[in-house]
């Protein structure tokens, strides 16, 4: 067997391969003797039949079982001679395959790509000294309050903290909104919207101008729509609002006391502040481990640059859209704001797959050289546990991900979190104090 070998790109390679006539015939000889064991032809027995008839009935099975087995075999060989890693199913180009012929074709392939693993020991690292503090839970409690909120409709002027109920229609220089931002209706025209009077809701500078107006009262609104405002044709326009309040409503907050700690649960306030404390401290402990990956990973990264093989990237890229997209619908994000911004979510996704890609590759590195391994046991406790938090039973769980190749996925997390432990372990942390807020 004859083997060249081309390099394309960093990670891309094209390899040649000529196998010889007799290697052909002998796999198509033994191939056909496997179909006349079985073939059925009228007046005689299974397996009886003469070859040329089996030959004349079975040919293109014959032939396509030969090229699967002649290529797939001498591509695995040549791999294997050559010390290429590829990643993939290759590009196949056929270029000679007959009987009494040799086989010679092509495959693209994509390989692992080359570099030095940079020194992960020892990254440096930055921890906050944070810690729950009696004020933190008091802003804890507040906002569970405020999920007990209830509106009262009152006879007065509209002020700061409250809800104005209103009608409005919204132009920019004298024209609909829709006519500049077709899929702007909600800030063209709406019925008693709700406006709530505090910083930053709504459009900028809007519930501002309704502070001292009650029910009946009409006013012009002047806005300015800001630079990151999410409708991008209305960035840096100047938009009139006619609004007519319709009614004016206080927020009434329920009294943090014993009361209000049993709808929660608890057995008294002390109790409630008990467990939002426990509460907050797992979610700073969570924050901290994740601020610490986050720098680890990211050092990591800037530690070593390579090329990454095309065809990963662009399946990765495939995979961070289609996630930044099924996210922006559970957020109630319309279709036609998600396809005006598809070049955006395209750019910020190719940039999340390429890190994504390379950290993978500098994590099976650092795997192979610490001897990290996953056992089965591992991964039938992960499956379990997915299984139950999905709600589905661990049989049809498993069978899903077997379609999806989805228990190497599995072996590959664990991994990468072994990895990770690892490299905090390493890390070099200091303790810094809290940033100001």
């Amino acid at each position: 067997m004859n083997i060249t070998v081309e390099n394309l790109a960093p990670c891309k390679k094209l390899v040649r391969v000529e196998l010889d006539a007799n290697v052909v015939d002998e796999t198509f000889a033994a191939i056909t003797k496997n179909f006349q064991k079985e073939a059925a032809l009228p007046g005689f027995r299974p397996g009886k039949a003469p070859l040329p008839m089996v030959v004349k009935k079975y040919d293109a099975e014959i032939k396509d079982e030969a090229k699967r087995k002649l290529i797939g075999d001498a591509y695995r060989k040549a791999l294997d001679e050559q010390k290429i890693s590829a990643i993939g199913y290759p590009d196949i180009e056929e270029i000679q395959f007959e009987r009494g012929q040799a086989l010679i074709f092509a495959a693209t392939v994509e390989t692992a790509p080359e570099f030095e693993l940079p020194e992960y020991k020892g990254l440096p690292v930055k921890r906050e000294t944070r810690s729950v503090v009696e004020a933190d839970v008091d802003r804890a409690l507040e906002l569970l309050a405020r999920q007990q909120v209830k509106y009262n409709t009152v006879a007065r002027e509209v002020r700061n903290g409250d809800i104005a109920v209103v009608n409005y229609t919204g132009t920019v220089d004298g024209k609909p909104i829709t006519d500049l931002a077709p899929t702007a209706k909600g800030l063209t025209e709406q019925k008693s919207f709700w406006v709530d009077l505090a910083p930053n809701t709504f459009i900028p500078g809007f519930a501002d101008q309704l502070v001292g107006a009650q029910a009946g009262d009409k006013r012009t609104v002047n806005v300015d729509f800001p630079a990151d405002f999410v409708t991008k044709e209305l960035v840096g326009l100047k938009g009139v609002y006619e609004v007519e309040v319709v009614e004016v409503k206080e927020k009434i907050l329920p009294a943090i006391d014993d009361a209000f700690a049993k709808t929660y649960g608890a057995d008294d306030l002390l109790k409630l502040r008990e467990g939002v404390r426990k509460d907050l401290e797992n979610e700073l402990k969570s924050s901290q481990e994740k601020s610490l990956r986050g720098q680890l990973l990211g050092g990591l990264l800037a530690r070593v640059a390579f090329e990454l093989p095309e065809a990963v990237v662009a399946q990765e890229t495939r995979q961070v859209v289609y996630s930044i997209v099924q996210e922006n619908s559970k957020r109630g994000v319309a279709r036609e704001l998600i396809e005006q911004q598809k070049d955006e979510i395209y750019t910020a996704a190719a940039r999340t797959a390429k890190d994504r890609v390379k950290l993978s590759f500098l994590v099976q590195r650092i795997a192979t050289k610490e001897g990290v391994q996953v056992s089965q046991e591992e991964v039938i406790h992960r499956v379990q546990a997915l299984a139950q938090a999905y709600q589905i039973p661990v049989e049809k769980f498993i069978k899903d991900l077997q379609k999806r190749n989805g228990v190497n996925e599995i072996y590959e997390q664990i991994a990468h979190e072994k990895v990770v432990r690892l490299l905090e372990q390493y890390a070099q942390i200091e303790d810094v104090a809290p940033a100001a807020s």
